[in-house]
């Protein structure tokens, strides 16, 4: 499942082709993927909208959108006004986007396809249909449920080091079990999580209340750190929407990740095997003699 890092990446590679792009029509075979909305619904209501921007919260994909809406009073005459909403989109296990020509084959499992006036078409691309696409009027976006309980941005003054302190005093929850819950802590995946855990030289199993306030400060540091290195290190992942796979990792990983899928292997650090057990229905990496409990 893509991270926020690789989220991250699909926004800034989105928002490189689709800004400024009208939707001319939009294609939705997988009823599911829109739910609670028809398909009828939401590709009228998707019909004609500008794209104004790209962003994200949390591992939310947020396309942004501006489409006249005429208006009549009682006295005038019609007057057009813009109704503005996002395209909340949710990549969960194998979501994708993909950026295609108008020759081009449709691959496998697409089940959205927006039409864009340029003639290329944005592809949602989907083989175990987990994905989830809203649309969200913006003045709703932050009451959406879903979205309105997600901790503060990693990167945002909010997630400070009180805020993660408070929220590991109050879990008798593993750590990294803490870790991975998105309203507590926003961005990790068991991925970042076993490797800021790993930085932090904190055990993955430790209960959270217990954690001292240097390790937490340690811990704090870690998490700002793994995602910002993956998010600048671009190589970790490779995003080409015009690829059919849309989204893989980059040979780079073996240099970024540190214990993800290295066990058995020396640690960087100590020389020490890694270890894996699976926890939490996750497999979880760490160094015995780094990550002590």
């Amino acid at each position: 499942m893509p991270e926020l890092p690789e989220v991250e990446h699909v926004v800034r590679a989105l928002r490189r082709v689709i800004v400024g792009q009208r939707i001319v029509a939009s294609e939705v075979r997988l009823a599911k993927l829109i739910t609670p909305l028809s398909i009828s619904t939401f590709n009228r209501k998707i019909k004609g909208c500008s794209i104004r921007g790209v962003s994200r919260r949390g591992k939310f994909i947020l396309i942004e959108c501006q489409k006249p809406e005429r208006e009549r009073g009682q006295h005038t005459k019609a007057l057009k006004r813009e109704q503005h909403f996002v395209v909340a989109v949710h990549l969960r296990m194998t979501g994708k986007f993909l950026y295609l020509n108008p020759d081009d084959k449709l691959p496998k499992h697409s089940h959205a396809i927006f039409y864009l006036d340029n003639d290329r078409r944005l592809v949602f691309r989907d083989q175990r249909q987990f994905g989830v696409m809203k649309l969200i009027s913006t003045a709703e976006l932050s009451h959406t449920k879903g979205i309105s309980e997600l901790a503060p941005e990693p990167f945002g003054d909010e997630f400070n080091l009180d805020y993660l302190k408070s929220v590991l005093k109050r879990s008798r929850r593993s750590l990294k079990t803490l870790l991975l819950d998105q309203t507590r802590v926003l961005g990790l995946g068991n991925i970042y999580a076993a490797e800021a855990l790993f930085r932090a030289r904190i055990n993955p199993f430790k209960t959270a209340s217990e954690i001292s306030s240097r390790r937490a400060a340690r811990l704090h540091q870690s998490i700002i750190e793994v995602l910002s290195d993956a998010i600048t290190d671009s190589s970790t992942s490779r995003i080409d929407l015009e690829q059919p796979d849309g989204f893989s990792y980059g040979e780079a990983f073996e240099r970024f990740w540190r214990v993800y899928e290295r066990e058995g292997e020396p640690c960087v650090r100590c020389g020490a095997k890694i270890r894996r057990l699976t926890h939490g229905g996750r497999s979880t990496y760490w160094c015995p003699k780094c990550q002590k409990r």
